[in-house]
């Protein structure tokens, strides 16, 4: 049996991280054969709801998870952690500014940040899911200067996901069929979802999906729309955030990260070396390829004027943010 694998997930009395924990509690993402340790970090008006989340996992009787820890104190959640899932994060309330917002989420995540830096693992492997996710990770991370700036990740695979479901669909294939698609920047309505190097096998014969689509107009205007609003559509309908095809985006990056991609790529927020002229420091939505839990950016990839135009937008936009954060962490 292999040693016990020690998981944080934060916000964890929330609407996201009550399906993300049970996937994780089952082995979607670490292995079938990976036993768990738990810790679930909320604020302290939480800890009630949290409680009856501990209730269910037990009651679920998962032969993998062998202890969990209920918390309100990040020195307890993250103390020797091997992944952390970090989905809590303040919540844009109607009639709020987005410097509010910010204002907001620094506060928690420098905190956090400092946390970490004393007590997790020098090896753990973050995720930042909690909006403005890119933004949230780079204070994260600035505030655990002791972790590798490598070790600091936003999610954007739910929009990779939202993508590849969309081609999927436009074509009649399943969604194993499309691969390689790239959402460049800002987990927004900035973000840039990028299809001139993705394939798609059709019947079994595989091409691109420019090719198989044949309809630039399309891919250049209603898909990315589709693509950048598909949040705003869901809450629209369900009157409720996307909470199940969040988590499941989590379990992806995640199980990815520890697992590795293999010929393909993904798409993940990573903190920009400078890679295709980006902003150094910025958390900006890459494609990536991974092996031995590293991942690595994908380079050389020809970029079109359109495309240029697309990613420098969404730079621009991460740029502020960011600028707008760090000013608010001197204030």
């Amino acid at each position: 049996m292999a040693e016990t694998l020690k998981v944080v997930v934060t916000g964890a009395a929330g609407q996201i991280a009550y399906s993300l924990l049970f996937s994780v509690a089952k082995g979607d993402v670490f292995g079938k054969d990976q036993p768990l340790e738990l810790l679930l970090l909320d604020i302290t008006p939480m800890m009630e709801v949290l409680n009856g989340v501990v209730m269910e996992l037990m009651d679920c009787a998962i032969p993998l998870v062998k202890n969990i820890v209920a918390t309100d104190d990040p020195m307890v959640a993250f103390k020797d952690v091997d992944a952390a899932f970090m989905v809590g994060a303040m919540p844009r309330r109607e009639g709020m500014e987005r410097k509010d917002l910010l204002k907001a989420n620094v506060k928690i995540f420098k905190a956090q940040g400092q946390a970490m830096d004393q007590v997790a693992k020098k090896t753990v492997k973050v995720i930042v899911v909690g909006n403005p996710a890119n933004t949230n990770g780079c204070i994260l991370s600035k505030y655990a200067p002791s972790i590798p700036k490598a070790n600091f990740t936003c999610m954007t695979r739910l929009d990779q996901n939202r993508a590849q479901a969309q081609i999927a669909a436009k074509l009649g294939v399943s969604n194993e069929q499309v691969s390689n698609v790239i959402i460049w920047g800002n987990h927004s309505s900035t973000q840039f979802p990028d299809v001139a190097h993705a394939s798609v096998t059709i019947q079994g014969k595989t091409m691109s999906v420019p090719e198989a689509i044949k309809d630039d107009s399309y891919l250049n205007n209603e898909f990315i729309k589709t693509v950048q609003q598909r949040g705003a559509a869901v809450i629209k309908a369900r009157k409720l955030s996307s909470a199940m095809s969040a988590a499941k985006a989590a379990c992806d990056h995640m199980r990815d990260w520890f697992v590795g991609t293999g010929k393909n790529w993904v798409s993940m927020g990573v903190i920009s070396d400078g890679s295709y002229g980006i902003r150094e420091g910025l958390m900006y939505s890459y494609p990536v390829k991974i092996q031995d839990k590293a991942w690595t950016i994908v380079q050389d990839l020809k970029i079109s004027q359109f495309a240029r135009e697309k990613m420098d937008a969404t730079a621009a936009e991460l740029s502020e943010e960011l600028d707008a954060a760090l000013a608010e962490c001197e204030a």
